[in-house]
């Protein structure tokens, strides 16, 4: 299963980096590759969502939808993440917020799988490249969004 790594150093408090990551039904206000992104569950203490996300790949012109749940621990300062159903084979990962000489290392490890019959190695590296460049758009615009507060 292929794996990403991203991390980011962000210049804001952990608790406003923590609170800007937290705020889900936020993101297409300011992640331009996500175009809806709905609360379907929340638990009463806030720790445990699905979401049902609607994202875009622009240059291939393609629609990516998944239903993911988040566990949120705020003693550990992670989030854990899985896809329950949508357009991948398998999507997980984690969200780890590290404070670091007054700042914040925001670092992001993501597992997928995503098989099509029949692809071939040059698609899958493009597939891959997607990712990665997901992951960090995703880091650099909670980065940008905490630093501005």
């Amino acid at each position: 299963m292929p794996r990403i790594e991203e991390s980011v150093e962000i210049a804001a408090p952990l608790e406003t980096v923590w609170a800007v990551a937290q705020d889900v039904e936020s993101f297409p206000d300011f992640m331009p590759d996500v175009l809806s992104l709905k609360v379907l569950e929340r638990s009463p203490d806030g720790l445990r969502t699905v979401t049902e996300w609607e994202g875009i790949i622009k240059e291939f012109k393609l629609t990516v939808r998944c239903t993911e749940e988040d566990v949120w621990d705020p003693q550990a300062r992670t989030c854990a993440f899985r896809m329950l159903k949508g357009d991948f084979d398998s999507y997980e990962g984690l969200w780890t917020f590290t404070e670091e000489d007054g700042k914040v290392r925001f670092h992001c490890v993501v597992d997928y799988e995503y098989d099509v019959p029949l692809i071939g190695p040059l698609i899958k590296n493009i597939v891959a490249l997607k990712m990665k460049q997901n992951a960090a758009n995703i880091l650099h615009a909670i980065k940008a969004r905490a630093e501005s507060r």
